[in-house]
């Protein structure tokens, strides 16, 4: 009589726990990091007027905040090739932590500057290893939910941290607030060192490891598609308050506290298009990709268009802040899933994609606008939408061929 041995049953291992205070000093990470990126905004008349500069000087705060990330966001693996990247975010932390500081004590423009590019630095290179710790902390197979609390800081900082700051400002001043900022930077780096787990680097971070992660089948179609998207958005919502400006209200031109409305429809949009759309994006990224471009730029056609409805202006706001406040999520999705052994050289090129089409947008949006009017800005932002959507799409047929 024969016997057969037993097979053994393989069961796949489990996945990691979801480590919640981790997945939530990474959401006030980047709720810190936004809010002061775009705080000055809100403050530059304040600002300009107490160090004694003009508006448009105070300006060069938001323009080398925007410089610095794009100089560090691919070369921060670079410069600490063995760090852990645990360490590397509180370092970022303390990084934000003096940038605050400074630019609270800062009597001058060239002192602000400096703590702003401080500011630049920790911001891109948060954003260039969050999707490294974010699937440490959550696994591969549910890396679009550990973005999605990466991502609601960003976009909880542009509903509520931006005016918050602003009316904080008119009770301590702008120098307060961000003296405020720092305090806050500063605990955070204390909870980022208890709160996440080790996260050893990858060890191959070179300037050949990112030029050839772009040469991935579909890697680099996928790259430029992110950057005209992002290109896209900015080049119409940058001048957003200028198209609000000419909605109609019953033939009435309308008033500052519609616009304000208006604005805020962007912001919860977006609020809730992040929670959303992190629910299902593991699953769906590859057609997020291409469906929310095109339903942006769908967005601000009809803003552009229905001047004559503020309903329907609301509702295009609404909408638009919904997908685009995602995008983040979907491109840092796509990255984890089709680059899952180069996510530090995944997570850099995005952040260069994007910083790089927000100076371009500055720049050329002024022009566009000056010399043709805000409705051909519009249509050019829709176009550069469309076409990044198309890129995508093509990106991810060059993926699934090879």
């Amino acid at each position: 009589m024969t016997t057969t041995a037993p097979v053994p049953v393989t069961t796949a291992p489990a996945a990691p726990r979801l480590r919640y205070g981790a997945l939530l000093t990474m959401t006030a990470m980047s709720f810190l990091l936004v809010t002061a990126e775009f705080l000055p905004g809100g403050v530059l008349t304040e600002i300009a007027g107490d160090i004694g500069v003009s508006t448009g000087q105070a300006g060069l705060m938001v323009a080398v905040t925007a410089l610095a990330g794009l100089i560090v966001a691919p070369t921060v693996g670079l410069m600490f090739p063995r760090l852990d990247r645990r360490s590397l975010l509180v370092w970022m932390a303390v990084a934000a932590t003096v940038s605050n500081a400074i630019v609270a004590i800062a009597p001058n423009l060239p002192l602000l500057l400096i703590g702003r590019v401080l500011l630049g630095g920790a911001l891109s290179a948060f954003w260039a290893m969050s999707i490294t710790v974010a699937a440490k902390i959550a696994g591969p197979d549910r890396l679009g939910k550990a973005v999605m609390f990466t991502t609601a800081g960003g976009s909880l900082a542009t509903v509520a941290g931006v005016p918050v700051g602003v009316m904080l400002s008119g009770v301590v001043g702008w120098q307060g607030v961000f003296g405020l900022a720092a305090l806050a930077t500063g605990l955070l780096a204390v909870a980022l060192r208890v709160l996440l787990p080790q996260v050893p680097s990858e060890g191959s971070s070179s300037l050949r490891a990112l030029v050839g992660t772009l040469r991935l089948p579909g890697i680099g179609l996928g790259f430029v598609g992110h950057m005209l998207v992002v290109l896209g958005h900015f080049l119409a919502y940058t001048y957003i308050r200028v198209a609000l400006e000419r909605v109609q209200d019953g033939g009435t031109p309308i008033d500052a506290g519609l616009i304000i409305a208006l604005l805020a429809a962007f912001g919860i949009g977006g609020l809730a298009g992040n929670f959303l759309i992190g629910l299902i994006v593991d699953r769906t990224y590859a057609v997020l990709a291409v469906i929310t471009p095109v339903v942006v730029a769908a967005s601000a056609i009809v803003l552009i268009a229905a001047s004559g409805s503020p309903f329907l202006v609301g509702v295009a706001s609404f909408v638009w802040g919904f997908f685009f406040a995602s995008w983040l999520l979907i491109v840092n999705t796509w990255v984890g899933k089709r680059m899952p052994d180069r996510l530090e050289a995944g997570g850099s090129i995005s952040v260069v994609g994007f910083q790089a089409a927000i100076m371009i947008a500055a720049a050329v949006g002024g022009l566009l606008v000056d010399g043709l009017g805000i409705v051909p800005v519009y249509l050019v932002g829709a176009a550069s939408l469309v076409v990044g959507a198309v890129l995508f799409g093509l990106s991810d047929r060059a993926a699934a061929r090879a």
